[in-house]
């Protein structure tokens, strides 16, 4: 299950964390006196600080699955006292936290710069690195071990659906192929054996090196992160009081496309152009705040180029449901 940190947890000294939208995530949940906050992904903490130094008196309770997250947490457990708590807690599972009444919850999607910039996580193939990936080290397998045992259809759902790789069938071919050699055990090999097959960017496309989307499917497959979001935004939802704010950050289309599905079925719209319900079938739990994503200004993606592919959505939850 989970457990709440203790303050005899010890910090890990790694930097280059940036929140990412911090201004305006400040100004969505507008961290008062009294304000109970949720930081479903604590990561770096630089969001979860903002909050708690936003007011005397504001609660934010954190929640993360990377046990390296819980042991940063200690700097804000020492200045923040009891104003400040964390679970270590896959948000994915927020169904199973007892903390409710949140004026405000806050999700940033994705990795953080700690798990992207330390080399033996597997996460980049800058480094060389044992291919792990896992955003808890200590539970389920390693990308490796996936790459070694998946079925066919698990490796075309995680490089075409989750990578959106569109030469998928060569790379999932030369995975089958490769198993045993030990191509797929490390970060740079397996990087150099997508690349291979799936040659280089054609002319006029933004470059990016051919392993980047089968690394982020592979990711996302391993963590099961897009899951764990169907699953923890509603549960947030839950938990807020009437008028609480939930906002979120998402870096690439597949999870953006899940928020914004979620805040159009609280605000009782069509949640796509498929979406066939009459008026009468929809209920309004929420107001939209805006109806296009929160996006970067761009003096923030020059100080933070890893911020420009960020967009964030909000919604605020209705004194009580109504219908259309």
């Amino acid at each position: 299950m989970f457990s709440v940190v203790s303050d005899s947890v010890q910090s890990s000294a790694h930097g280059g964390h940036v929140p990412v939208l911090l201004k305006e995530a400040l100004e969505l949940l507008q961290p008062r006196t009294g304000s109970k906050l949720l930081d479903g992904t604590f990561g770096g903490g630089g969001h979860s600080r903002a909050f708690l130094a936003a007011a005397a008196g504001v609660t934010v309770v954190a929640l993360d699955r990377d046990p390296e997250a819980v042991l940063r947490s200690k700097s804000l457990q020492s200045e923040f006292g009891a104003g400040f708590r964390i679970y270590h807690l896959n948000f994915g599972e927020l169904e199973h936290l007892d903390e409710t009444d949140f004026q405000g919850a806050f999700f940033d999607f994705g990795l953080s710069s700690f798990q992207l910039d330390v080399a033996e996580r597997g996460f980049s193939f800058r480094a060389d690195a044992p291919l792990d990936m896992r955003m808890n080290p200590e539970q389920g397998m390693s990308a490796a071990e996936f790459l070694e045992t998946a079925d066919e259809a698990s490796l075309v759902r995680a490089v075409r659906n989750y990578g959106e790789e569109q030469r998928w069938r060569r790379v999932v071919e030369a995975i089958l192929k490769a198993r045993g050699t030990g191509q797929l055990q490390r970060t740079q090999a397996f990087a150099a054996l997508v690349a291979e097959v799936v040659g280089p960017t054609p002319r006029g496309r933004k470059s990016v090196h051919p392993a980047t989307r089968t690394f982020q499917g592979i990711r996302v497959e391993v963590n099961d992160e897009l899951s764990a979001i169907e699953r923890g935004l509603p549960a947030a939802f839950d938990r807020l009081l009437p008028g609480g704010v939930l906002a979120a950050i998402s870096f690439h289309s597949l999870e953006d496309r899940i928020v914004k599905r979620f805040c159009r079925r609280m605000a009782g719209r069509p949640e796509h152009g498929r979406d066939s319900r009459t008026q009468d079938e929809r209920e309004v739990l929420a107001e939209m705040i805006s109806t296009r994503p929160i996006i970067p200004e761009p003096a923030e993606v020059l100080e933070n180029p890893r911020s420009r592919s960020a967009r964030m959505r909000a919604i605020r939850k209705n004194p009580q449901p109504t219908t259309l």
